[in-house]
């Protein structure tokens, strides 16, 4: 199990020296509207809007597919689930599987559902591919005013997290050098999974609680203005690229309701 942080992008494209922020601003304000509506258009032409500017953010595709393989496990499951679940059965019979029909219907209510996922995770991925965190912990505290003691706690979290990986390989490896193995037994192997994610955690806390009271120790939240080793900007092509983020997904939404094909959440 692997944690990448890291951005892996060009940091010379266009977009990707934009700053934290405008991005971040831009991703969630156009991934926005793509849950007030049901409809699998909207989610597919605001999917085709992002692979398009995939280029400009400096990252290549098969980098992309690599940041993103989670969300190709969670459609997975969302397919499954939609199978098994879905109330609307209507539309054409595909498939006969007892209780569990498969339509028309369901397939695209899980085609909607996956595209909204995807259109969704996409921009968070491009974010975080092209930012540095520190960065993004400076620009939140410089440009969007957001808490010293909020933003620095969120960068040392986000930094640790790949730590998480790195532990759990180690309790792994320990407990099977002990001669703990489930080997196939699926019930011991639940077990072992358990009792490792206990131990995970409580050491994940017990760290923590030592960062907290040394960030404390080091003056984080004693309320003095800090400088700031790197200045953060807004310009005003970071304003453009939140507006052009508003205007795509307003774009996104006026081709599905001009073809009636927009189908409101409420």
């Amino acid at each position: 199990m692997t944690l990448a942080f890291q951005p892996v992008a060009d940091p010379a494209a266009p977009l990707a020296r934009r700053n934290p922020v405008a991005k971040l601003a831009a991703a969630l304000l156009f991934s926005l509207p793509l849950i007030a509506t049901l409809d699998p258009l909207t989610p597919a032409i605001a999917l085709a809007i992002e692979l398009a500017l995939v280029p400009l953010f400096g990252l290549r595709y098969a980098t992309l597919a690599r940041r993103a393989w989670p969300v190709l496990v969670a459609s997975l499951g969302l397919l499954v689930t939609m199978v098994l679940f879905s109330a609307n059965r209507s539309g054409t019979l595909l498939l006969d599987l007892g209780p569990f029909d498969v339509t028309t219907g369901v397939l695209m209510s899980a085609l909607g559902l996956i595209l909204r996922l995807f259109a969704v995770a996409v921009p968070g991925v491009l974010v975080f591919a092209t930012t540095d965190p520190t960065d993004l912990a400076d620009a939140l505290v410089q440009n969007a005013k957001a808490p010293a003691r909020f933003a620095i706690g969120a960068l040392a979290a986000f930094r640790l997290l790949p730590l998480l990986g790195a532990e759990w390989q180690m309790l792994t490896l320990a407990r099977r050098a002990r001669g703990v193995d489930a080997g196939r037994n699926p019930v011991a192997a639940l077990r072992l999974f358990v009792s490792t994610a206990f131990a995970l955690l409580v050491g994940a806390l017990r760290r923590g609680g030592r960062l907290a009271v040394a960030m404390d120790a080091r003056g984080f939240d004693s309320g003095i203005p800090r400088t700031y080793a790197r200045r953060q900007s807004f310009q005003r092509a970071d304003a453009a690229l939140v507006a052009g983020a508003v205007l795509l997904s307003a774009l996104a939404l006026t081709v599905t309701i001009t073809l009636g094909l927009f189908r409101p959440i409420i």
